[in-house]
């Protein structure tokens, strides 16, 4: 039997990703061109996390009963197949396309939600004091994948036109498909003791009853929240705290290059500094100071008036939030039944899809009314939130911490 490979993961999360990050930079560019309305472009960008919020647990429920790769496979499947759709509506014009394209990103966040199954692999095959540093791989990935995506976006519609986007990252899932289905190995074997079958809502309520795995999700929320106001609003804040004109290239160019210079961060903090801070400070610890670094980045930002000063609180912003999903779902893989991973994971992960389509609409709403007053609240959101965790969490004994019997949960 082949060996299970953290890296195989690595690697079908990385090309999902990409795939990701090709299409997002491209939306409000493509309704531009097909002539949508507010609500059309936010009911297009809401559609995907929509779709991961409904189906993170359900495909992560079924991960659970039937084992993780024929669920990887049929998701990463289906996600070639969206984007084949996408590249068939970037051909056509007008309300035709803009259908097509909203129809396209719906059946890719239903495909996304696989990412709830790709961390219950990695709980699967790794101990459990090992969990959030193998973790801090997923969210590399992650952010690997958004910087790889526009780079690649941009080459392929020059290259290959206005379906040119949706072509390769169709081809990059293909061969993210073909590589799974040859290499990756089954890392769970369901038992007798299978999930309980239960509606969406009453899956959320069972999971969130249990006091610190309801916690930990409620902390991802808030810090996925918080981190979709800042990415939402910051291109709008450097083109007016600097006078940058946001139709330029060099505008474009500029804000291209703050998100890649953040994503660059992040990625390396998750990649290689994660296990080495959860060993010295134990995981609880390290989520509260994550949430502290993301409250003292975000107040001050609105008032740099410099670029020294706003890439020194870039780079504290990215390492904080990069702290953060790490040891949270660390935490919540190892308080969680082992026949439980995928569906506790899915409604985690649905609560931060959740968070990607209240935050946008929240900050861009308060931006409107006072540039300042998003950063502030959410800064004030992070610092409640890293005391919560410390006062409430702090204690969770080294036996909890590393997958021990424990009565509460």
């Amino acid at each position: 039997m082949k060996k299970p490979s953290v890296g195989i993961i690595f690697l079908t999360v990385f090309i999902d990703l990409v795939g990701f990050g090709m299409v997002i930079p491209l939306l409000p560019i493509y309704a531009k061109i097909f002539h949508a309305t507010g609500w059309e472009l936010g009911a297009i960008a809401a559609a995907f996390s929509f779709m991961q919020f409904i189906f993170g647990p359900i495909l992560g429920r079924l991960s659970d009963r039937i084992g993780r790769r024929p669920v990887l496979l049929l998701s990463t499947a289906g996600a070639a197949i969206s984007y084949l759709v996408f590249a068939y509506g970037s051909s056509l014009q007008g309300n035709a396309a803009l259908a097509v394209i909203f129809f396209s990103r719906a059946f890719a966040g239903l495909c996304g939600a696989n990412i709830t199954v790709a961390q219950a692999y990695i709980a699967d095959i790794t101990p459990p004091a090992d969990r959030s540093r193998k973790m801090g791989l997923i969210g590399m990935a992650f952010g690997l994948g958004f910087i790889f995506g526009p780079a690649i976006a941009s080459q392929s519609r020059q290259l290959l036109g206005m379906a040119g986007p949706g072509l390769v990252a169709a081809a990059l899932c293909a061969a993210n498909f073909l590589l799974a289905f040859f290499i990756l190995p089954e890392s769970w074997q369901p038992s007798s003791e299978h999930v309980a079958q239960r509606p969406h809502l009453d899956q959320w309520l069972h999971t969130m009853k249990r006091s610190k795995v309801g916690l930990l999700i409620a902390v991802f929320f808030l810090a996925t929240f918080c981190f979709t106001c800042f990415e939402v609003t910051l291109a709008l804040l450097v083109f007016q705290k600097f006078q940058v004109d946001p139709v330029s290239p060099r505008g474009v160019r500029l804000v291209t290059n703050l998100f890649i210079y953040a994503g660059l961060i992040g990625a390396l903090v998750q990649g290689g500094l994660t296990g080495r801070l959860v060993k010295m400070m134990g995981e609880s610890k390290l989520i509260a100071v994550s949430m502290f670094l993301v409250a003292f980045s975000l107040g001050p930002m609105p008032f740099a008036n410099n670029w020294p000063l706003l890439l020194v609180l870039l780079a504290v912003l990215a390492i904080g939030s990069s702290l953060t999903r790490p040891p949270v779902f660390g935490m919540i893989s190892n308080l969680t039944p082992p026949n439980e991973q995928g569906v506790t994971i899915g409604v985690a992960q649905s609560a931060g899809s959740l968070a990607r389509i209240a935050g946008p609409m929240f900050s861009a709403l308060l931006f409107s009314v006072s540039p300042p007053l998003p950063y502030l609240i959410c800064a004030a959101v992070s610092f409640l939130t890293g005391i919560l965790v410390w006062q409430r969490l702090s204690h969770v004994s080294p036996a909890v911490a590393v997958g021990m019997p424990k009565a509460e949960v």
